[in-house]
């Protein structure tokens, strides 16, 4: 089955009342594109990352997003209260001493002094941590995956209808096909009689024909055609990593249907080739999503 380039995938670890997010998005693009926006205490362990991404994410434009929820007990800082009391002491004491009023608002006098506010201890990442991090990444990037191959089973699909389609249209082309010798030459012999009004010689006439009818000849242009849909059908239950081979192929089969456009001199042909154009144009910008 083949898959698309499109995805999302998300995962949640949690550990020591931390909720920790890992998101990944993908868009197509010609090569693996990958941009990683990383917490500060995980950022030690990026190229890990990138090569755990790359190594299950071959092509497609990547967003990495790891970050952190913490609980509000982790993100306010603490009051030192043994601190706050040994300065409400001193200033107490040296209004006292110098006889000069006490503060009347003591908190917000006590809060500006140094220390009294403790931050958060640096943390550092320990194995037991990572070790969580790295499953909510691989579940992460595993849900992506999923998503890919639900997309790449819709477009294979999609592709299935449309190859059917420019099946059927060029099936369709075969009635116009048989009819139109006759009609060419039917007005070519008119054309000599009422234009010219001279004898011609019938048997280099119809050397002529069959020169000029070979010229119009499609036939081995939609066996061509044939061939290439039932290799795209091929290509496909080949499985994925084969975006290219599929854009190489819509190639081959828009010369076939330009050729067999250039050499129908059949206003009804010509339209069923317009439509055969329309169905491969819809396949062409599908297959840029392949992976």
């Amino acid at each position: 089955m083949i898959q698309s380039m499109t995805g999302y995938g998300k995962s949640i670890a949690l550990f020591n009342g931390k909720k920790i997010h890992v998101e990944l998005k993908s868009l197509n693009s010609k090569a693996l594109d990958l941009a990683a926006r990383v917490a500060p205490l995980y950022r030690e362990k990026e190229m890990e990352i990138r090569q755990m991404v790359s190594s299950k994410l071959e092509r497609g434009k990547v967003d990495f997003v790891l970050w952190v929820e913490k609980c509000a007990e982790q993100t306010v800082a603490s009051l030192n209260q043994g601190v706050l009391s040994e300065y409400y002491r001193q200033i107490k004491s040296a209004c006292t001493e110098q006889g000069i009023p006490e503060p009347t608002d003591w908190m917000s006098v006590l809060l500006r002094m140094p220390d009294v506010m403790t931050a958060a201890e640096a943390e550092e990442l320990t194995d037991e941590e990572w070790n969580a991090v790295r499953t909510a990444i691989t579940e992460a990037i595993d849900n992506l995956v999923d998503f890919r191959k639900q997309e790449g089973a819709a477009l294979e699909k999609k592709f299935n209808e449309k190859l059917d389609n420019i099946s059927a249209l060029l099936q369709s082309i075969e009635p116009y096909e048989q009819g139109r010798t006759e009609k060419i030459r039917l007005r070519i012999i008119e054309s000599l009689e009422k234009n010219i009004g001279v004898d011609y010689d019938k048997n280099r006439l119809e050397q002529e024909m069959i020169y000029y009818i070979e010229k119009l000849d499609i036939s081995e242009e939609k066996q061509r055609l044939s061939n290439h849909i039932s290799y795209f059908r091929e290509t496909m239950s080949d499985g994925h990593g084969q975006g290219k081979k599929l854009g190489f192929i819509a190639q081959e089969m828009g010369r076939e249907i330009n050729t067999t456009g250039s050499k129908s001199n059949q206003a009804e042909m010509q339209n069923i080739v317009v439509k055969m154009k329309d169905e491969l144009e819809q396949i062409k910008e599908q297959v840029l999503n392949v992976m």
